[in-house]
């Protein structure tokens, strides 16, 4: 369609004349027998509220294709009445990835109003955004234009739109084949044309008669129904004596709600029910158990009040009725999401019990214990477990494998710490035995609402919304048909195909039984509400006769090899030892290892998440210590057995919004230390330096609030933990302070922002607020047309005056509406029962020339203010307002003028001309004047006076220079500032100057004392300037008489300043004469300590000259001594001389003697040299005379035996 012209502000006249809303402004009415609507092009925006009304014609549907459709799921919905409002049966609620062209989908979804009206809401928040939607409609259109396989007839009425299929086609839009190769005639069955199915012959089965009984393959049927009150969500379903009961579920529309249905599993139809069934208020998020022929459902949420209760009924098959029970409880969660199964604790099923997992409590928050209700006793409690530390969550699938004795919990919705939650894929075992939880192979497949069964030792894991909150989670759709199976015996995964069905199956919040060999599939969402059964029927072990097919079978199925009696059996039946057969065709992924701990035997295979099982390590020694948490009794305690080692403690926060630790130490105990780092966020782990046999203990809160798990140490002040989001009551109070909380405005609740998912999964919150932000009770808040009609709720009636006077009315496109609730807090889609809306003409009668609006405001909005000319412009603002619409008062006043609201003028004392529009608050001219009415000083800031007789001043010190600079954002409106000094001394002059970097006026005065803020009169004018930058003067302290008047006070008026400006001011008091002999005397003082200095500091420097000499002589010495120690003529004898000659007089002597030279590498001198040399030398012979020569002249004697201190040469 292309925009031919621009009509008003989000509209288009578009080539075939329709109107397409435009997300400027997209409130649009779409009339004409077919049409097209978008959120336009690109991404939509941010915090978007769009309404679009289609009017089609009386007893005619209205048939919307979504083309294309991409929001962020669970967040960003767009809903779809049946009608022209909100109070209209709601359709649908469109939210997540459905894009057919990307993603193949097996049919394009199709909604049908059936009123002549369709209205469509579009909300999106403040995270993510994607592509948007395109949806067509057309008026009396069978689905998908019958997928050319057939003819559609359009009668009279609504119901005679309908397809006639080609043959061997049927379904609404003739997109399901029948009788495929004509069922295999006449061998394998016939086709029955009247019922458009096979019947297939006795050893026969499936759609087309093709697979064997027992079945060799597994497969897959689907088969709609219609009818009043089967369309659900979130219920839950139990098989008893081949009738499957469903129980609960949330559905849009409460009419024909029925609170229990039952299904004929013999005959695949649904049977009637006494009305007695429908006398228990509808809940969904429940859990169902079995025991003998009764059905006990426990918790779940109301959907008629949005509160999760803590009832447990009992649901009698036999006479299908229902008993209130009231068991005894010292300790019990109501919660909601959770699963709950029938156990037999005895041997001699003397004690059956249920037990309740995990599940989501709006005052504890996400709940990771297990509690158990005994039948026999009538009791509740909460189970102490061991084990593993598990996280529990919300809507997880859950099993019960009889040959174990363990139930298996997978995925969920869960919190992991303060601001991180969402999807998980983890696999938990509990041993109802032992009571202790074993952590194992994580699926990979991250989901919650989705559905698992057992089936012959496997897990088969169904369905579930799939997507994790981010705008990136890489095409993960909120509804998924992912088919998995989980092999108990080799702690396994597979993935299984699709079902092929011709349709698509995606969905969550369905329910799941197996009976007699197939798997049952009922309801479920996927932004429809649905009420198909899908059957899913395993391939049978018994089909297979040979090892080899029996042993591999096909996906999902394990079964085992009988070697005694060579049969193919599954694994329920198979004999212990078979089964240790079927572990050893497992897939090798490392063996097992057992560790004993207090008694304790503990088996781990090597691939499981032995991680989380291991809370702390700690190195004693050259040994590692592994020490496993042995029971988490409550949140509240940890309880160790004796133990040898130094016990380590790991813990977490169950739900942060609950677990106060502003402290970083919440436990009593003195002797527990902490890890670097810890405790965080995520939990902590510490230690106690000394074992312990009583563990941990906290202490609780002054003031808990029903058992919450606020934890605070005793020796610290006492503060009140905070009020759990579930009970505000108002906006305001859930959403003050934090962003921890929440607030729905149409269901008006508050909840956890961590459990924001689980609480509304369904998109029954239309709107939320957080942090401050409330809207208006109702309809009637809301003061002009543009923000009423932004409420899918709201109309807009605008009054005679022609003046854009109104009033917001709860309303639909054909006038108000008469209703027990108020928009936004209107029964949306979840509250029951539903009244009908009731149109109301007379709130807004057209006979009185009054106007209704729905779609768009009328041209007239002046607000009361003024009369329109030519129905669009304000003639004249009058009433102190201005604007365009006058919608703003003037400036100097301030109110709410719209809709005929009044403004006042500002009371700020004199102290400012302006003050904001809406609250009146002044902006205070004078820099030191603050308060909302300017009747303050900033005494903090040396500011002082009485602005309410006078005005602040800044008070100076004498002697000191002051800068103000007045540019930041809030000194914009500052044009004037005051100071105040007062003389320090009476025989000295005053003298002043200040500068500013812009023109300003200049006023001085004087007093003889300091009264801020009295009467004018008392001050005495001295200097009056205008428009300058610069001023210096002095007073002279005889002509204002400092002595007498021993509190003078001058006063600087400084005004008429600029924004930005910055201002230096200064007051001094120098003196009058010299007095010399002070000069002289600190002259000569300052001289002698200077030359004084400077002899000490020339005598250090001397010394230090004189020891540097002494060091670096010292220094070459010991450097001469060191060199002649290493040569080698040290190590031998002393040489003799080859001759001494003396010289005349004998008083000197030449000395020769033998020197040997340096030689190289092994004591060899070079080629062609001797290695000696001859040396002379010049001695003094006349002090003494070697003793050598006493006795001959010609040779040194006795020479080894003088000391080698005393060289022979005497030198």
């Amino acid at each position: 369609y292309v925009c031919l012209s621009q009509l008003s502000v989000g509209e288009c006249m578009c080539s075939s004349h329709r109107i397409v809303g435009v997300l400027m402004n997209c409130f649009s009415m779409l009339t004409g027998p077919s049409g097209y609507l978008s959120d336009g092009p690109g991404n939509y925006k941010y915090k978007t509220k769009c309404t679009w009304l289609i009017e089609g014609q009386p007893n005619s549907i209205l048939r919307l294709r979504f083309e294309h459709f991409a929001t962020e799921c669970s967040w960003d919905h767009l809903y779809v009445y049946d009608g022209d409002s909100i109070y209209s049966p709601i359709l649908a609620a469109f939210s997540g990835l459905i894009v057919p062209e990307s993603y193949s989908n097996e049919t394009v979804p199709e909604v049908v109003a059936q009123s002549g009206f369709a209205l469509l809401h579009f909300f999106s928040d403040a995270a993510y955004n994607l592509t948007g939607f395109n949806v067509s409609y057309r008026l009396n259109m069978c689905p998908n234009n019958c997928s050319d396989r057939g003819e559609c007839r359009v009668g009279n009425s609504s119901d005679s739109v309908q397809c006639e299929c080609e043959v061997g086609w049927k379904g609404e839009a003739c997109d399901v084949p029948y009788c495929s190769s004509d069922c295999g005639s006449p061998l394998r069955g016939r086709c029955d044309s009247a019922a458009k199915r096979c019947q297939c012959k006795p050893g026969w089965q499936g759609l087309d008669c093709s697979i064997t009984v027992p079945a060799n393959v597994s497969f897959w049927t689907r088969e709609e129904y219609s009818g009043h009150g089967l369309v659900r969500a979130s219920h839950k379903a139990v098989v008893h004596e081949d009738v499957m009961w469903v129980i609960g579920g949330h559905m849009f529309n409460y009419t024909h709600y029925q609170m229990v249905t039952a299904f004929n599993i013999s005959s695949q139809s649904w049977m009637s029910l006494n009305r007695s069934v429908n006398s228990v208020t509808g809940r969904y998020g429940h859990s169902l158990s079995l025991h003998e022929d009764q059905i006990y459902m426990y918790g779940g949420k109301i959907d008629s009040t949005g509160n999760v209760t803590s009832e447990l009924w009992v649901f009698h098959t036999w006479n299908q009725s229902w008993v209130l029970l009231n068991p005894r409880a010292k300790e019990q969660y109501a919660v909601v999401g959770h699963s709950a199964h029938t156990v037999q604790l005895h041997p001699d099923r003397s004690e059956p019990v249920i037990l309740v997992v995990f599940g989501h409590c709006p005052l504890y928050g996400y709940i990771s214990q297990v509690q158990q209700y005994n039948i026999v006793k009538n009791t509740w409690s909460v189970l102490e477990t061991r084990g593993a530390l598990v996280q529990g969550g919300y809507g997880h699938s859950s099993v019960y494998d009889p040959q174990t004795r363990s139930i298996y919990i997978h995925g969920g919705y869960k919190a992991f710490s303060a601001n991180k939650y969402g999807l998980a894929g983890d696999l938990y075992r509990y041993d109802v035995d032992k009571r202790m939880w074993l952590i194992l192979r994580d699926s990979g497949f991250f989901r919650y609402l989705h559905t698992a069964v057992i089936v012959d030792g496997n897990m088969l894991v169904f369905g579930g919304n799939t997507h994790n909150d981010t705008s990136m989670s890489h095409g993960a759709k909120c509804f998924s048909s992912d088919f998995i199976t989980y092999s108990i015996a080799c702690d396994e995964w597979i993935v299984l195909p699709h079902p092929d069905l011709h349709h698509d199956v995606n969905r969550f919040g369905h329910s799941a039984v197996y009976h007699n060999g197939v798997m049952y599939v009922y309801g479920g969402f996927n932004s429809l509400m649905l009420s198909d059964v899908l059957r899913f029927t395993p391939a049978s072990c018994a089909a297979f006769s040979e090892q080899l097919e029996c042993v591999t079978a096909v996906p999902g199925v394990k079964c085992v090899w009988n070697s005694t009696t060579s049969t193919c059996m599954s694994w329920d039946t198979a004999a212990p030892h078979d089964t240790e057969s079927l572990r050893n065709t497992c897939s090798p992924r490392g063996g097992k290892f057992l560790f004993q701990i207090n008694s304790v035997l503990f088996e781990l295979s090597m691939h499981q998440r032995i991680k989380k099982i291991i809370i702390c390590t700690k190195m004693s020694g050259s040994t590692s210590i592994f020490n496993i948490i042995i029971t988490l009794t409550t949140q509240k305690k940890v309880q160790f057995s004796k133990a040898v080692i130094t016990p380590w403690v790991g813990l977490r926060k169950i739900n942060v919004s609950y677990w106060c630790w502003e402290d970083m130490s919440p436990f009593t105990n003195s002797t527990l230390q902490w890890l670097p780092g810890e405790p965080s966020d995520a939990g902590f782990c510490g230690f106690l330096a000394e074992p312990t046999f009583n563990g941990l203990k906290a202490a609780t809160c002054v003031n808990s609030v029903n058992g919450s798990l606020c934890e605070r140490p005793t020796n610290h002040s006492v503060k009140q933990c905070r009020t759990p989001c579930a009970l505000r009551s108002s906006c305001s109070e859930c959403t003050s302070g934090s962003s921890e909380c929440m607030w729905c405005s149409n269901t008006r609740q508050c909840v956890d922002s961590n459990a924001y998912v689980a609480s509304f999964p369904y998109g029954q919150c239309m709107e939320w607020y957080t942090m401050n932000s409330c809207p208006p009770e109702n309809c009637s808040g809301y003061k002009t047309c543009g923000h009423c009609l932004d409420q899918p709720g709201c109309g807009w009636c605008t009054d005679p005056s022609n003046t854009g006077r109104g009033q917001c009315i709860e309303g639909s496109y054909r006038g108000p509406i008469q209703t027990l609730f108020h928009a936004p807090s209107s029964s949306g889609p979840s509250l029951i029962p539903a009244p009908q809306p009731m149109l109301n003409v007379s709130l807004c009668p057209l006979e009185g020339s009054y106007n209704w609006s729905f779609i768009q405001c009328p041209a007239c909005q002046c607000n009361g203010h003024s009369s329109c000319v030519n129905e669009s412009v304000c003639e004249r603002c009058e009433d102190l307002t201005t604007g365009k619409q006058c919608e703003s008062c003037i400036s100097g006043y301030y109110g709410d003028p719209t809709n005929g609201g009044s403004c006042q003028s500002c009371k700020c004392n004199g102290h400012a001309s302006m003050c904001n529009s809406n609250n009146g608050k002044c902006f205070c001219t004078t820099k030191g004047i603050k308060g909302d009415r300017c009747h303050l000083c900033e005494v903090e800031n040396r500011y002082q006076g009485n602005p309410l007789k006078g005005t602040c001043y800044y008070t100076l010190l004498i002697d000191y220079q002051f800068t103000f600079s007045l540019s930041q954002e809030d000194d914009r409106y500052y044009t004037a500032i005051n100071f105040v000094a007062t003389p320090d001394e009476q025989n000295r002059d005053l003298d002043m100057f200040i500068n500013a970097s812009k023109n300003f006026n200049l006023n001085i005065t004087w007093a003889t004392s300091f009264a801020a803020g009295t009467q004018a009169g008392e001050e005495i004018p001295i200097v009056s300037r205008s428009n300058i930058k610069e001023f210096k003067d002095s007073f002279s302290n005889e002509k204002f008489d400092f002595r007498s008047n021993a509190n003078i006070t001058f006063y600087v008026y400084v005004s008429n300043f600029t924004w930005p400006v910055k201002i230096q001011i200064a007051f001094s008091q120098h003196s009058n004469f010299m007095d010399l002999v002070q000069f002289f005397v600190t002259f000569f003082s300052c001289f002698l300590s200077l030359l004084l200095v400077a002899a000490v500091v020339w005598k250090i420097k001397q010394s230090c000259w004189a020891s540097r000499r002494r060091e670096v002589i010292i220094f070459n010495q010991k450097k001469l001594r060191n060199a002649a120690l290493n040569t080698e003529q040290q190590t031998m004898s002393v040489p003799k001389p080859i001759a001494l000659e003396p010289c005349f007089g004998n008083k000197a002597a030449v000395l020769s003697i033998f020197v040997r030279l340096p030689r190289g590498p092994g004591g060899i001198p070079p080629p062609g040299q001797s290695g000696l040399a001859v040396a002379s030398a010049l001695v003094d012979v006349s002090q003494q005379m070697c003793l050598g020569y006493k006795e001959k002249s010609g040779g040194l004697r006795s020479r080894k035996q003088q000391p080698l201190a005393q060289p022979a040469t005497c030198i």
